[in-house]
């Protein structure tokens, strides 16, 4: 009786209940009603046979002996065979059958009529609207199938077609959430391919202009050295900015699985900070750490060194000649923290809440090298893992980047 769970389906039974009840007790008033007219008519009837027969002077005694006489005689049968009252007769020859059966046949007749049409109308509306339902069901189908999700279908209710109104929304859900995922996918295709190409425009500039200085003065070797050197150096920076958007497109589009184990969190800064060193000696700058040195921690050591990487490239990109640059890190019950300080410039209030931006550059920093990506790599790296990434600054103070994941043993 699963049919029954459905609202309408069970008020449409109810309906037929109801009717069905309704023409027992129609029927039953009907029964009585007849069967106080057919008292009435043999009554009638009775007085009659009654009256005549005094009328004939017969003892009222024998009147009234004939109407509670139960036995037949052939006299008598044969008396009714003379008048025509016989088991053969036809009903409508006979005035008792005549006066009592036709109105209880018209009766009956009408009253099927009645209730007939009573049905019929209640199952062509349950049906029309039935239809209509299932119409509107299939608009808001079709509009799914052209991705347009701006109808439901009704669901919450019980009964089998809701269950399967159920399904369907569901996969229209998937479809929707898909399909948002494509967009998305193509709008940060779309922005990708116009960073490259704004991003690889200078460079490749400036490496067309160096080949183009070196053909002219092939003879100056002092020329083809200098200019092959800002070659080499265009190459690589294109190179680092390539594989920046790469990482950041793997990172966007969730095809990063972060594979977490343990490790020295010294010896995991060590390595982020190990192609820098170089870079901070000629500089006139100094990278060093603080922390407890067996220290350990649960993440993604490769991705992770390469957000602290970039915080100290950042950190060394806006330090003075002279500067410091410190790592630190500690536990708290809840979570681990890893600092990267200077003591550099600083960044500018109107600044702060755009430097973690794709290829954000404040106006301070235009004549410092970099494509404004590091930063950005590193807080998606940071979350990526369950952790964030923030900062606090001051104009001519110096920055202090504060990297947290979380603390598990």
């Amino acid at each position: 009786m699963k049919f029954l769970y459905e609202k309408q389906t069970r008020r449409f039974f109810l309906f037929l209940a109801a009717v069905c009840v309704l023409q027992i007790c129609i029927l039953g008033v009907c029964g009585i009603l007849q069967a106080q007219g057919i008292r009435r008519v043999l009554v009638e009837r009775e007085l009659g046979a009654a009256s005549y027969l005094l009328e004939q002077e017969v003892a009222p005694a024998l009147v009234a002996a004939a109407w509670n006489h139960t036995e037949a005689t052939k006299e008598a049968a044969a008396l009714l065979q003379m008048t025509g009252h016989t088991k053969e007769t036809q009903s409508y020859l006979l005035l008792l059958i005549g006066q009592t059966s036709v109105p209880m046949i018209l009766t009956l007749l009408l009253t099927g009529v009645f209730f007939a049409a009573v049905l019929l109308s209640g199952a062509v509306f349950f049906f029309r609207r039935r239809d209509r339902f299932y119409e509107d069901a299939e608009k808001i189908i079709e509009q799914y199938a052209e991705n347009q999700f701006g109808k439901k279908l009704p669901v919450g209710e019980t009964g089998t077609i809701y269950q399967l109104f159920g399904s369907i929304e569901q996969l229209a859900m998937s479809l929707q959430a898909k399909n948002e995922m494509e967009h998305k996918a193509k709008v940060f295709l779309k922005d990708m391919i116009s960073n490259i190409s704004h991003q690889l425009k200078t460079p490749l500039a400036a490496l067309n202009m160096y080949m183009e200085i070196i053909t002219e003065e092939p003879w100056n070797g002092e020329t083809v050295k200098n200019f092959s050197q800002k070659s080499i150096q265009s190459l690589e920076r294109m190179e680092q900015l390539i594989r920046s958007l790469l990482k950041m497109a793997r990172l966007d589009t969730g095809n990063i699985i972060f594979e977490k184990r343990y490790c020295f969190i010294s010896e995991l800064a060590a390595q982020a900070v190990d192609d820098l060193l170089e870079r901070a000696r000629q500089e006139g700058k100094e990278i060093r750490m603080d922390g407890f040195s067996e220290e350990r921690i649960l993440c993604d050591q490769e991705w992770t060194k390469e957000a602290v990487g970039n915080l100290v490239k950042n950190a060394l990109d806006h330090t003075e000649t002279g500067g410091n640059i410190r790592i630190a890190w500690k536990r708290s019950p809840a979570i681990f923290s890893l600092t990267v300080e200077d003591d550099g410039c600083g960044i500018a209030p109107e600044d702060l809440h755009h430097i973690f931006k794709q290829f954000y550059r404040s106006k301070k920093s235009s004549d410092r090298q970099g494509a404004g990506l590091g930063l950005s790599l590193a807080r998606s790296i940071a979350e990526g893992q369950g952790g964030s990434l923030s900062v606090e600054s001051s104009p001519g103070e110096g920055s202090i980047f504060q990297m947290t994941l979380p603390a598990e043993v």
